[in-house]
């Protein structure tokens, strides 16, 4: 039987893949919790500095597997809530593996429903095929999100197009999804994975600690007053520049016109 995960590192990447192509790549209880073994894994590599996610076939994964989850789901009794607070679906989506500061990309292939939804938008990035399609369809089925699905669609897109899409059930094609700042590109299906690596190395040619601080500063002022947002971004940006010894290397990069990736006249190579 082939895994239903496929984790794999390529020099500073983590690359995590929902192989259950025969299911559209729904997650199942198995599934899951080999997610949050890879998230965990590449959270304590050193070695690594970004996880791109992605699925096999035409699907970024249907949601949560119904024939695993549902049975447990009407078993559990009404405490299950509390009970996982720490423990969100596929892990990213809510409990200590959602404050993980490396950055995580989404490379979202096809379809991309249910919890599919809550998983991409846990995601730091995302980046979809033109053939992809978005929906919350647990409506239709009883339920509606529960891992970070409402929260992060609020957030990201607005009150409208989360009710639009939370009330009716009904699929958003990937341009909707961009316009709706759902993705932050689209590109054709051929060149995804192409695309998907560029950007990677976009993120890679940044300072690590400078990018992880600026992850941690977003997830920390989330939900905060003004005046409190920018403290925070205050005390940690200058506690990074004041702390981060690559700051003056990296600085006489870009005065020499060296440093990777430069634009316009002095443009230099990723």
């Amino acid at each position: 039987m082939a895994e239903k995960l496929l984790y794999e590192k390529r020099g500073e990447v983590a690359y995590l893949t929902l192989n259950r192509p025969e299911v559209k790549n729904a997650i199942d209880i198995e599934t899951h919790e080999l997610m949050c073994e890879a998230w965990r894994d590449f959270r304590d590599d050193p070695k690594m500095r970004v996880a791109v996610i992605t699925g096999t076939g035409d699907a970024f994964t249907a949601g949560a597997d119904l024939k695993t989850h549902a049975p447990e789901w009407q078993t559990v009794g009404p405490m299950v809530g509390r009970e996982r607070l720490e423990d969100g679906l596929c892990g990213i989506t809510r409990g200590p593996l959602s404050r993980i500061t490396k950055p995580i990309v989404a490379s979202i292939n096809g379809w991309c429903v249910g919890h599919g939804i809550e998983l991409s938008m846990a995601c730091d990035i995302r980046i979809a095929s033109d053939r992809a399609q978005f929906g919350t369809f647990e409506v239709r089925r009883g339920m509606h999100p529960a891992d970070g699905g409402i929260p992060r669609l609020v957030n990201a897109c607005g009150v409208g197009v989360a009710l639009e899409m939370l009330l009716t059930g009904e699929p958003l094609s990937a341009e909707r999804a961009f316009t709706a700042n759902m993705v932050s590109r689209v590109v054709p299906h051929e060149k995804l994975a192409e695309e998907t690596d560029a950007l990677v190395q976009r993120i890679l040619r940044c300072d690590q600690a400078a990018i992880e601080s600026a992850k941690e500063t977003v997830l920390e002022i989330i939900g905060r007053p003004l005046y409190d947002q920018l403290r925070v971004e205050a005390m940690w940006g200058y506690a990074l520049c004041g702390g981060n010894m690559s700051v003056m290397e990296r600085s006489q990069q870009f005065f020499d016109k060296v440093d990777r990736g430069r634009a316009g006249a002095t443009a230099t190579p990723l």
